[in-house]
């Protein structure tokens, strides 16, 4: 099965024969084209693949197609490739929108390397635009559960089979992970979802009140109740009670609560009257109740009335693929409420998005798309020692040369020397300088590129599978983030810009990095 559809433009016949069997002997889907007419004429928006073209062609050259391409799908990557390559010409590529530009000769490796990135941003976009159609299609059904992981895949699932049921649910997860959403879509796809559907946190109300609350009271039955109350179930009687943090209810409360399980009755404070209730129960936690029975605080009986299915939402940590679209839906929401214009998400962003951890889920997510949309949000990876991401390399502005260590690092060898010209040599100054020392494998050392070289065609994560790179980038670098980060749990990227060139703030990994473990 192939791994995505490839455009490649060039005008000399045996360099297009021997990209595409390249990339075909890849598992890619080629569609070799002599040249960017016949390329246009493949391409529309939402059109599901990228193109690779040449720089140097008559009529029309790469850059004029790249400046067609994206009028018709600006989010299209386009690689450009040329045999002719200089500083000033990849930094204009980035500029103009391109995702990467590659020098010919190239190295088969890195030509499939880069086109499986771009596919993977690629598919990226495409699932954006189909949630966002399907966010304006079902917005009003009811709670939409969001993300393509095999994981929330499989909670859908096993929502849509329960759902139809009257079986009560037991749903566990973190903090943050969207407890009360799972319960809202378990109500919305049932037969009870034009009845009520009534929340309560457990954990919330006072031992005091939490009874009357849930079963309602007579007049007279405590200090100040002058009236009949109707409690949270009798309210519900029809459609579905969520207990969220239900660890939290009273020892004698889950008594009572045990009884409306098995009888689907309650009696109002201060009345011995029975009624009857048809509710659904769906009760959340975010900690093992098992463990709690074993210190007596919950009690068994309970615990097996309400686990009759059992519903375990993953924390985000686990589906990290899934941050970008979640970013994506709360991004356009925020900027739905504040009257803000969405702005489309860099690399930079959701390589960000994917590195962290993120220990309150969901929820801590949702807050940082708030942020975003107000123009708040900073990259929040930091760097060795505690660095923030977004704090600049020391003295990077002010530092000469082409490529070289910081000077209180001891024991790494001598600095790389000056080196200026085309990007084949820049690259070959920056491996001979991460390679010239064992101990850089093994020590954070920090390393300054400026000037000499565009770094979005100089660095890959090839070529250099120990760099780890921190901090959000200004310039020519978007392909940069999509090479390296992927490989590791926490990364990011600063390239700033200097007077006439870049600085590049490079860590090494110090044992963290997926590379260095395999290798030790």
């Amino acid at each position: 099965m192939s791994e995505g559809t490839v455009i490649l433009v060039d005008d000399e016949p045996h360099v297009l024969s021997a990209g595409r069997q390249t990339l075909e002997l890849a598992g890619l889907e080629v569609i070799a084209c002599p040249s960017a007419d016949a390329a246009l004429s493949h391409v529309a928006s939402d059109w599901p693949g990228v193109v690779v073209t040449d720089v140097k062609m008559p009529r029309i050259d790469g850059f004029e197609l790249l400046k067609r391409l994206r009028a018709l799908d600006t989010d299209l990557p386009v690689v450009l490739v040329t045999g002719h390559g200089e500083i000033s010409m990849a930094v204009q590529a980035i500029r103009d929108g391109a995702y990467d530009f590659i020098e010919k000769p190239y190295r088969a490796e890195l030509l499939i390397d880069v086109v499986r990135r771009a596919l993977e941003k690629r598919r990226l976009v495409i699932e954006n635009r189909v949630l966002r159609s399907e966010l304006k299609e079902k917005g009003s059904d009811g709670p939409v559960i969001i993300g393509k992981s095999p994981a929330i895949t499989r909670l859908r699932q096993i929502i849509a089979n329960v759902a139809e049921t009257d079986a009560d649910v037991l749903i566990l997860g973190e903090t943050g992970t969207g407890k009360e959403l799972v319960a809202r879509s378990l109500h919305a796809q049932s037969p009870r979802r034009n009845r009520n559907f009534v929340a309560l946190n457990c954990g919330a109300i006072p031992e005091a009140l939490i009874e009357s609350e849930l079963f309602g009271h007579e007049p007279g039955a405590f200090t100040n109740a002058v009236k009949r109350r109707v409690g949270r179930f009798e309210h519900a009687s029809g459609g579905t009670v969520f207990l969220d943090e239900i660890e939290s209810m009273p020892i004698p409360l889950q008594v009572k609560l045990l009884r409306v399980l098995q009888e689907r009755v309650i009696e109002r404070l201060g009345s011995n009257d029975s009624i009857a209730v048809d509710v659904r129960i769906v009760a959340a936690t975010k900690v093992n109740l098992r463990d709690l029975v074993a210190q007596g605080t919950f009690r068994e009986d309970l615990l097996y009335r309400l686990d009759v299915v059992r519903v375990e939402i993953p924390p985000l940590r686990n589906r990290i693929e899934d941050a970008p679209l979640l970013f994506e839906h709360f991004l356009t929401a925020a900027c739905a409420r504040y009257g803000r214009r969405a702005a489309p998400l860099t690399s930079e962003t959701i390589h960000d998005l994917i590195a962290q951890s993120w220990p309150g889920n969901v929820r801590e997510l949702q807050n940082a798309a708030e942020r975003f949309a107000l123009g708040c949000y900073e990259p929040a990876v930091a760097g060795p020692g505690g660095a923030a991401a977004n704090d600049p390399p020391p003295d990077a502005s002010r530092t000469g040369g082409a490529l070289r260590k910081e000077p209180h690092r001891p024991g790494t060898g001598p600095p790389a020397g000056q080196r200026q010209g085309d990007l084949r040599g820049a690259r070959s100054a920056a491996q001979d300088a991460l390679r010239q020392d064992e101990e850089i494998r093994h020590q954070p050392q920090r390393l300054y590129l400026k000037g000499a070289a565009s770094s979005c065609v100089v660095f890959r994560r090839s070529d250099f599978p120990d760099v780890r790179i921190f901090a959000p980038w200004c310039i020519a670098t978007e392909n940069l983030i999509t090479e390296i980060s992927p490989c590791y749990n926490r990364c990011d990227l600063r390239i700033l810009t200097c007077q006439l060139g870049l600085a590049l703030e490079l860590h090494l990994a110090s044992g963290t990095g997926r590379n260095n473990q395999r290798r030790r």
